[in-house]
């Protein structure tokens, strides 16, 4: 008979996998390849994307990419996030890690596909001055706010709740300006105080706004259709989300940390032990770092061959 852990590692999986019922395919070809990738062990990249806090990264950069309502548009017209919210994150999971951990070419080749699925999320919105403007995904600045809202959320938790990063925020953000690149994002940050000056400036700007629309979104975020037995859990890693948010995004949003008076509720830390938990039944190394450890073991042994027959 399955145990609770069990039950509770196949709810987890079928989530994060858009309801796949085995391993999928495509982490198996990250074994292919023939180089070690962008990054590679050691570097600040996989040591973000390698934590346990990668699943509230995840909701952090949901409800901050939301306040920009041209990336909102192109959500809540083009995808079907609310029908198959978890394929929708399938489809990020795998983009995102084979960028981390595939080689160079799958990399290029994943975020060609994106870029191509996107060609065709075009649309109009209002900005944030009220005036109406056409959008299309692949424009350059929409691209770059969600590059911004996806690097500051992934450094921010790795920063509450990871590792020592190597090299520090600075290593991370030039490394993942890659990443924006080959999204179509000329100007990616290279530095921290980069990352913060560029996504300061749309708050200075004025390009931030709130409607009933982002509204609506955030209440999806905060109660998506988990399994029940994920959900006590879920909300804890929201709040810890919430929490670590620029004061002045989380105020836009609407959201507030949980409080008795003036006394938080200390959800940093109830994030961190959920993580843990999380951590405990899924493992502490993704399956996409293991077999691109396959491949630059085979690399490297096949770079070694020809001096053992010396």
């Amino acid at each position: 008979m399955p145990s609770v852990t069990d039950a509770f590692r196949s709810r987890l999986n079928d989530t994060f996998t858009g309801g796949a019922t085995e391993r999928p395919a495509w982490i198996d070809e990250l074994e292919q390849g023939t180089d070690a990738g962008y990054f590679g062990p050691g570097s600040a990249t996989w040591s973000v994307h390698g934590g346990r806090q990668t699943i509230l990264a995840g909701v952090r950069a949901l409800l901050v990419q939301a306040l920009h309502p041209g990336a909102l548009a192109g959500v809540a017209d083009h995808s079907r996030y609310r029908e198959d919210p978890f394929g929708r994150l399938a489809g990020t999971i795998r983009w995102i890690y084979t960028v981390s951990h595939g080689d160079t070419a799958a990399a290029d080749g994943a975020s060609a596909w994106v870029r191509k699925l996107h060609e065709r999320v075009r649309g109009e919105y209002v900005d944030g001055h009220g005036v109406t403007k056409p959008y299309a995904a692949n424009d350059p600045d929409l691209a770059r706010w969600v590059h911004l809202a996806f690097t500051d959320a992934f450094l921010r938790s790795a920063q509450l709740w990871g590792e020592p990063i190597p090299g520090g925020a600075d290593a991370y953000v030039r490394e993942w300006a890659i990443a924006g690149r080959l999204m179509g994002v000329a100007d990616a940050p290279e530095s921290d105080a980069e990352l913060r000056e560029q996504m300061n400036g749309y708050l200075d700007r004025g390009e931030l706004a709130v409607t009933a629309r982002t509204l609506d979104v955030v209440r999806f975020i905060k109660d998506p259709p988990l399994a029940y037995m994920l959900r006590p859990g879920y909300r804890a890693l929201f709040g810890g989300a919430v929490a670590s948010l620029d004061p002045r995004h989380r105020s836009m949003l609407r959201l507030r940390t949980p409080a008795v008076g003036p006394v938080e509720f200390p959800v940093q830390r109830t994030a961190g032990l959920v993580l843990d938990g999380i951590g405990a039944v899924l493992g502490h190394q993704p399956g996409t770092e293991r077999a691109a450890l396959v491949r630059i073991a085979r690399l490297d042994s096949a770079h070694r061959a020809p001096d053992a027959t010396v």
